[in-house]
């Protein structure tokens, strides 16, 4: 068993790449579980110090349940796919023997999180659909390079469908210009819109993405399982599948299975890879 948090502020950390099973690929991600919520500014400051895209903090109800939050380098994010996955990952290996876990999260409720035989974990998120919009910032339009084939936007960001895979790789954001996208208030933060552009897969993948997010000091986001909520949807009701293998086309690159469950909920799988462990003397 792993340690806890221990009353001499020796905390245990883990750093884990999300959604490969290789190392130095997918998304990275720091793991710290307590027994308490640290202080905000705390986290913060340990987000800040990983660089890393997320820094999640896992709270402990019993051997099945936890609470979870996550902080980018300069704010609290709402939800995040991929530390999510890297939480688990972690709590399977050191902190239950459970195969099913639950995360309780701030105003989007349950996560039912499980872990197959072979590694691979399946999350249970809420679908965050994404609506087709004809007006959007001109921040948007002046930040991208490619033809825009339509618009669509959640509560997390604008997602732009482009012609070609080709369009999506190619892609040379301006990223001064995507952090000017107005604010847009939500029911649980106040934050910048990011940006997200897809296309239709080609071959092995259903649909190919990059995401950008730097407002939160995050130019271009290695794997985001949040995103694939809202994108996994849309590819599935274009392609009338209900199963997709998504891609998300980082320099490290990432793979994301999706099993649309029902209008409600989505399946978002893949694997996790440890990197290190380390103790924080704060």
């Amino acid at each position: 068993m792993a340690e806890k948090y221990l009353e001499s502020h020796v905390m245990k950390m883990y750093q884990v790449d999300a959604f490969t099973q290789e190392l130095f690929k997918g998304n990275p991600a720091a793991v710290i579980v307590t027994e308490q919520w640290l202080d905000e500014n705390l986290m913060q400051n340990i987000a800040l110090e990983n660089n890393l895209s997320e820094t999640a903090f896992v709270k402990t109800i019993d051997d099945g349940n936890y609470e979870i939050r996550w902080f980018s380098p300069t704010d609290e994010v709402a939800f995040c796919g991929h530390a999510t996955l890297a939480s688990a990952f972690i709590l399977f290996k050191d902190f239950t023997m459970a195969k099913t876990i639950q995360f309780h999260v701030r105003d989007l409720g349950i996560f039912v999180v499980s872990q197959a035989v072979d590694g691979k974990i399946k999350m249970n998120f809420p679908i965050r659909k994404a609506e087709l919009v004809s007006e959007y910032p001109q921040e948007l339009r002046d930040g991208l390079t490619k033809p825009f084939k339509a618009v669509y936007l959640n509560e997390q960001a604008y997602i732009v469908e482009y012609e070609t895979v080709d369009d999506v790789l190619n892609e040379q954001p301006n990223f001064e210009k995507l952090k000017q996208l107005g604010k847009r208030r939500t029911a649980i933060t106040a934050s910048q819109p990011d940006v997200a552009i897809t296309a239709r897969g080609e071959g092995q993948f259903d649909c190919v993405s990059r995401y950008f997010a730097p407002a939160i000091g995050i130019n271009e986001d290695p794997v985001t399982g949040s995103i694939h909520t809202a994108i996994a949807p849309l590819w599935a009701e274009k392609l009338d599948r209900t199963e997709l293998v998504a891609y998300q086309a980082s320099v490290r690159g990432g793979i994301l299975d999706c099993v649309i469950e029902s209008e409600q909920r989505i399946e978002i799988s893949g694997y996790a890879k440890l990197y290190m462990q380390a103790e924080l003397e704060i």
